[in-house]
């Protein structure tokens, strides 16, 4: 799963053997304790993600609905402060955005 925050991305998925916990990465230092502030978190700059924890999956749970419970903004690419993460997630809109036009053909900047 990969949830885009205002002030973190995370990539969470199940390690195989251990189904309590789940593995939770980052590509920005900081990420990970922004959402997990007790995390012991590791740096794996050669690996896809360049810092990774195990966290308790109800853990995960937990700050995923206080995540929801705090969102207090109509416009998430408006809500994000840091200006460089603003235009890494603004490409990212700007993808999906251009799939989605392939797949409907409707451009939805034209609505």
């Amino acid at each position: 799963m990969w949830i885009y925050l205002n002030n973190s991305f995370l990539s969470i998925v199940a390690p195989k053997d251990t189904p309590d916990l789940l593995l939770v990465r980052g590509r920005r230092e900081g990420d990970i304790e922004a959402i997990f502030p007790y995390a012991e978190v590791q740096a794996t700059p050669h690996r896809d993600y360049a810092y990774r924890t195990n966290i308790a999956r109800n853990e995960v749970e937990v700050a995923m609905r206080k995540a929801v419970q705090d969102i207090d903004y109509n416009n998430f690419k408006g809500s994000i402060s840091d200006f460089d993460r603003h235009d890494e997630y603004l490409q990212v809109w700007e993808v999906m955005v251009e799939h989605q036009y392939l797949r409907t053909k409707k451009n939805p900047m034209e609505e």
